[in-house]
């Protein structure tokens, strides 16, 4: 009588085992293809935030030139074993503004 029980219990790890060493469909890792979606004006709204997005980094990176050229003048004035905190936090916003130009270019 045990014998069909570890049969079945046999066949039930060897499926298991079996659907585990499987690779798994579905997901496939591919997107489903997605329609352009069209503004009331008539534009593709992707045009329309790359556009907004491009326009976001020239104004950053111009911040960024400036805030650069401001730091150089503060290095070149203070002394090389003092630093100011305004200094300080220049190199911290320029950092900050480096991190949101690059995410905005990594995410087209």
């Amino acid at each position: 009588m045990t014998f069909p029980i570890r049969r079945c219990a046999l066949l039930l790890l060897g499926a298991g085992l079996l659907t585990a060493a499987l690779p798994q469909r579905g997901g496939g890792g591919l997107t489903p293809p997605t329609q352009d979606t069209r503004l009331p004006n008539g534009k593709l709204q992707s045009e329309e935030i790359l556009k907004s997005e491009h326009e976001a980094n020239l104004k950053d990176a111009a911040e960024l030139s400036d805030l650069a050229d401001q730091l150089k003048i503060d290095l070149e004035k203070n002394d090389r074993y003092v630093v100011s905190m305004a200094t300080l936090k220049k190199t911290d916003e320029i950092e900050k503004l480096a991190k949101r130009i690059r995410s905005r270019l990594r995410r087209n």
